[in-house]
């Protein structure tokens, strides 16, 4: 019998995985009808379907095994979707065919649910010139903003999330620019960025060397390499952004180094893959799989885990060949290599219940002796396999055994592989397991600490009321359970707010040494750690062989994510809190105060014989001051209904709260056909265009947008204002982080984990 949904879970298998009718009518009546798809669908290709199924639906049926997302909501489906989380894109060529090519490619991809990622590496930088035509070369940069308006495009038009990782190598001229890129909050949204990091870079950096800036073989100039280190690790400090990947290990640690090279992963990190690669993902719960929990005997069984293991690799190795591709290319790529990546999830739990502090020594010991069970036995299933179904077609015994993560598998392993061949080029891989996990009981993610034990929500009901439900971490339940509430928690709870950056370190180091390919981890430090001990954790990642680091530090372009756990609760903007710090599970607007700050702005457009003046009022919420309202007013009656109802809509959007730039971005992209207007030197193509940047001026001038973000220069002020100092808003105020509010529900419930941002309030999730 399938293990029984909370109200929680059973809302995320409603909303994600469960199988509907076009017009959204619910073809499944329970998750165990979800299982006998996903398992029936999965046995298909097997000579006895029944048994299989049968199995496979026990690994599934009280979540042991999860795999990914895309294979829980498409296998069976009937769908023309793919199964497969992961790719890679095709080599990007140099010239605008090949560009716009690439660029069909990876909507193709995006439509059928694919996350991508690509290297932008092989474009011409900035101002190199382009014989054909004899203009310069707008740099791979700009290609990036095409990529992700079609992303955003693709989204809108109702499809998955899309996801996007761009590389840039650490040698290209337009480097600079790239660690850059997405300090501007409206830019790139829909890419993660990696600078690609070579060890003869790191020695560079750290000898002090100057270090070539190239392309094609032509130096553009020189830099110190330990200036552009700190430049980067800089963004990242401020921005989050750009992540680190070590690409000298990546190819030198691949078991398929012989026949592919490696520039680029997945949105997450997780896969580093060939172009045109692909790879699907599954997780082992080990925190189901822990015997006598909280005890002196607590413990991880071993033995289940071995028997479990098996099943879980055939199942994704079936997916490969039920599974549809946007392209066939990525059919060739998945069905000569046969990537896997099985991994785990509800490792911090597993840990809590065994009494492990996540980070301590004896968590990393039980860690690595847990992961090398599950390594050794997927590595023999995969031979067993290969016996029963031959190996994958691209293997070359000598080359394969040649490999380093091959050479540090036990001798009878790489003497059966040797014998055999093996099914699976890859098989080990350490995912985001975000929704699945919440899906499962809202156990830890991946190899993450437990964000948060315990926390309330408010759900609006249809009916315009609501009700509170607590959402918290299985470990936590069960010690309560066992032992009330009046004992005080046991060491081994400890969480993502408590939790020292080494600690995080040290675990995803432990991870990697028994994972072939990567590990999906961000460590989260907390805001006030300096830069030289932030810039040393990318130092500590490389010399402890792991093969990216990606940090997490609260800042004013991403929001925070550590300041929910702080004594003061983090600003609330687009929700609010109750005397229970519940969350708000659906937005409602702000409330207006009696008295508002506000400036007016005056306009002419060519077209008026008269003026427009548009005032601004504004909201101080939780010491920061925010857009809240927005009037016309004008001798010219031409545009007053128009004008009337553009402002009451915009004015609607501001007491929402949340990130509303956006209106900016829509209203500075209206174009009139009928031609727009120089107005202070630059040209504005419509009338709204100028009122988005009078909209835009006023969010920096009140602090709510940053200059470096969104230079403008500040059109004239009419008489009326007031500014932020009367308000009583301190400059230190003013620049304050946006609190992290979920685009969906609207709640301040936005937590960032493995890479993406995910909401604890409706599991909206999305790579950023």
């Amino acid at each position: 019998m399938a293990t029984e949904l909370s109200p929680f879970s059973q809302r995320i298998w409603d909303m994600k995985y469960r199988l509907r009718r076009a017009d959204g009518e619910a073809l499944e009546n329970s998750i165990a009808e979800t299982w006998h798809r996903v398992a029936g669908a999965l046995a298909a290709v097997e000579a006895d379907p029944g048994l299989w199924e049968g199995r496979f639906y026990d690994a599934l049926k009280d979540f042991s095994f999860l795999p990914a997302g895309r294979i829980l909501a498409g296998a069976g489906s009937g769908h023309q979707v793919t199964l497969f989380n992961c790719f890679v894109m095709g080599r990007i060529e140099d010239d605008m065919s090949g560009i716009f090519d690439a660029l069909k490619e990876a909507a193709l991809t995006l439509q059928q649910g694919g996350g991508i990622g690509y290297d932008f590496s092989t474009l011409r930088p900035r101002g190199a010139p382009v014989q054909t035509t004899g203009a310069d070369a707008s740099g791979p940069i700009s290609f990036m903003d095409v990529w992700d308006a079609m992303c955003r495009t693709i989204m809108s038009a109702g499809h998955r999330r899309g996801a996007m990782m761009a590389t840039l190598a650490c040698d290209h001229p337009d480097i600079e620019a790239f660690i850059e890129a997405k300090q501007d909050p409206r830019r790139l949204r829909m890419f993660n960025l990696s600078v690609l990091v070579t060890d003869a870079f790191m020695e560079a950096a750290r000898s002090g060397d100057t270090w070539a800036l190239k392309f094609a073989g032509k130096t553009y100039r020189k830099v110190s390499a330990r200036a552009l280190w700190n430049k980067m690790l800089r963004a990242t400090y401020d921005y989050a952004e750009p992540g680190v990947i070590f690409i000298d290990r990546i190819n030198k640690e691949n078991n398929l180094a012989y026949c592919e090279t490696i520039s680029a992963t997945n949105p997450c990190g997780e896969q580093p893959l060939p172009p045109y690669g692909a790879c699907l993902l599954g997780s082992i719960n080990l925190a189901k799989l822990v015997r006598d929990p909280f005890t002196k005997k607590a413990r991880l069984d071993t033995e289940a885990l071995e028997r479990l293991v098996p099943t879980a690799v055939r199942m994704l190795d079936n997916a490969i060949e039920t599974s549809n591709f946007p392209l066939a290319a990525q059919a060739a790529e998945a069905r000569t290599k046969r990537r896997i990546g099985l991994g785990i999830t509800g490792l911090a739990d597993a840990l809590i219940l065994c009494n492990l502090r996540y980070g301590s020594g004896a968590a990393v010991a039980a860690t690595e002796d847990w992961l090398s069970r599950l390594s050794h036995t997927a590595y023999r299933t995969s031979v067993e396999l290969a016996r029963e179904k031959g190996a994958f077609p691209l293997f070359d015994r000598d080359a394969y055994l040649a490999a380093a993560n091959i050479r540090r598998l036990p001798p009878e392993v790489q003497a059966e592989i040797g014998k055999h061949g093996i099914r699976n080029a890859l098989v080990t891989s350490i995912a985001p397991t975000g929704t699945i996990s919440l899906l499962a009981d809202n156990v830890s993610s991946g190899l993450e600490p437990v964000f948060r034990f315990s926390y309330g929500r408010k759900v609006l009901q249809p009916d315009g009321t609501s009700h509170s439900e607590e959402v918290s971490d299985p470990a936590y339940r069960l010690f309560r359970e066992m032992h009330g509430e009046e004992i005080d928690l046991p060491p081994a709870f400890v969480d993502v707010a408590t939790l020292e950056p080494a600690a995080h370190l040290v675990m995803q180091a432990a991870c990697q040494r028994h994972i072939d390919a990567a590990v999906s981890k961000t460590l989260n430090v907390p805001r006030d750690i300096s830069f030289e001990a932030f810039r040393d954790i990318y130092s500590q990642a490389y010399d402890l062989g792991c093969k990216g680091c990606t940090t997490y530090r609260p800042n004013e372009i991403t929001g925070s994510v550590l300041e929910e756990h702080s004594a003061s609760p983090a600003p609330q903007m687009q929700s609010e809190r109750d005397e229970n710090a519940s969350i708000v599970y659906m937005a409602k607007p702000l409330e207006r105060p009696e008295v508002l700050p506000g400036r007016t702005y005056k306009l002419r457009w060519p077209e008026s014989d008269h003026a427009i003046y548009i005032t601004i009022n504004d909201v101080v919420r939780d010491g920061r001051r925010r857009p809240f309202e927005i009037f016309m007013n004008s001798k010219n009656m031409e545009h007053y209904a128009w004008a009337l109802a553009l402002t009451r809509m915009i004015s609607a959007v501001f007491r929402r709260g949340g990130d509303v730039s956006f209106v900016v971005e829509e209203l500075k992209a209206v174009f009139d056909p009928r031609g727009g207007a120089w107005i202070d030197g630059k040209y504005l193509p419509s009338l709204l265009a100028a009122i988005g940047q009078i909209v835009e001026e006023h969010m920096i001038a009140i602090g709510f947008l940053t200059e470096s973000s969104s230079p403008r220069r500040p059109l004239a002020l009419a008489a009326g204002g007031d500014d932020a100092t009367k308000a009583g808003v301190t400059a230190e105020e003013l620049t304050a982080v946006r609190p992290r509010q979920c685009p969906k529900c609207g709640s301040a419930a936005l937590i960032r984990q493995e890479g993406c941002d995910l909401c604890t309030a409706c599991a909206y999730s999305r790579c950023v």
